[in-house]
């Protein structure tokens, strides 16, 4: 009976250890945390949105989680007037450091933007909503347009192009930080390491999270730098057009075309989406952004509102 009280002294001790241990780990992880939240990553990422369906000046807006987001469209850039008030997930907008705002990705989000014009591309944190003019798919930071080499011209042919990797570890960091969001279904859920313990120890190891996240965090810090690395790359020729609808019936877009003939050249590009065939209905090809833009105004006040601008062959 002694024995048998001796090893239940034992057990329990070792038990008692290994929940210090365990406590000790959860505090460093809980420190590790709060430093994070007193670094500037706070203040660049903001909170975890993705938010619901939304109304600007007549048009929805469908925010979501797209990790095969790709698309070519006109940038413009934003700072004067908005530099140092709060984006829309709480962050501090820097116009001297490299950011965007977007209409429907996940706020904070990654991506590459490439200017179609020049071939140079950066990575770009999203933190904000917008733009909401007419044929903008992308606001860029004054310093984020200065590195694109947009600023003077004050929009751009872009490509963007969401980092699937690098939003997933900026949401999970965001939402680290508290809120009542949950994770996105594509990232990470795990928020403690565990590991197999040898034995008992005074000195629990930092667990592998942490560090990861704290990785993640400079990554981020390199990334908004205003001193971020342009990569230059080549770009094919692009043309850009509006385009006013697309059907599945080709009857219906060559109606379409017709009526719309008199503002300009019209023409139909058929398109195959997810296994269905679309008419595209388009105006152009139009010499730059300042013809596109009142191609556009005019059909939207004609009650075209869907028409959109669009870059082809990029």
């Amino acid at each position: 009976m002694l024995r048998f009280s001796r090893q239940l002294s034992s057990i329990s001790a070792l038990c008692a250890l290994l929940l210090l241990t365990a406590c000790s780990e959860v505090e460093l992880v809980a420190h590790g945390a709060k430093q994070l939240q007193n670094n500037s990553i706070s203040s660049d990422l903001g909170s975890y949105k993705v938010g619901k369906p939304y109304k600007i000046r007549g048009v929805w807006y469908y925010p979501a989680v797209d990790p095969d987001y790709d698309e070519t469209g006109i940038a413009s850039w934003y700072g004067p007037g908005f530099h140092g008030k709060s984006t829309a997930n709480g962050a501090t907008f820097d116009e001297n450091k490299v950011s965007a705002a977007h209409r429907t990705l996940p706020l904070p989000s990654v991506v590459r933007v490439t200017n179609l014009e020049n071939g140079r591309s950066i990575k770009v944190l999203v933190n904000d909503r917008g733009p909401y003019a007419s044929g903008r798919i992308i606001d860029l930071s004054r310093r984020a347009a200065q590195l694109l080499d947009s600023e003077r011209s004050g929009t751009a042919r872009v490509r963007v192009q969401i980092l699937e990797q690098e939003s997933r570890q900026v949401a999970a960091i965001a939402q680290g930080r508290g809120g009542d969001n949950p994770l996105p279904a594509a990232a990470p859920t795990e928020q403690v390491a565990v590991e197999t313990l040898d034995g008992p120890s005074n000195a629990p190891t930092q667990p592998q999270t942490q560090a990861v996240t704290q990785a993640v965090a400079q990554e981020v810090e390199t990334m908004t730098s205003p001193q971020q690395q342009v990569q230059v790359n080549r770009v094919s020729d692009s043309s850009l057009y509006v385009q006013a609808g697309a059907f599945s019936v080709f009857d219906n877009a060559d109606k379409l075309r017709l009526q719309l003939a008199s503002i300009g050249p019209t023409q139909i590009s058929p398109a195959l989406v997810n296994g269905t065939q679309f008419y595209r209905v388009r105006l152009g090809p139009l010499r730059d952004v300042a013809e596109a833009d009142q191609v556009l105004s005019r059909l939207i006040s004609n009650g075209y509102t869907n028409s959109r601008i669009v870059v082809e062959g990029a």
